[in-house]
């Protein structure tokens, strides 16, 4: 029974990490894609327009 209580937590664990794949893989694509992205590009474009705005200040040389 020693070897039934060694091996039961490995396979809890690939098991829950074969769910945690298959669940990530379905919620790839679909309706919430173009909501995804569109989210991604949104913040992409508003890191942009806060480096574009800060003043370009480059460090002095020692």
């Amino acid at each position: 029974m020693d070897y039934v209580s060694a091996l039961l937590p490995p396979i809890v664990m690939a098991g829950f990490f074969i769910a945690l794949v298959v669940t990530i893989v379905k919620s790839q694509g679909g309706p919430n894609k173009a909501k995804e992205d569109a989210a991604v590009d949104a913040a992409m474009a508003r890191a942009e327009a806060v480096r574009q705005s800060a003043p370009a200040e480059r460090p002095k040389e020692a």
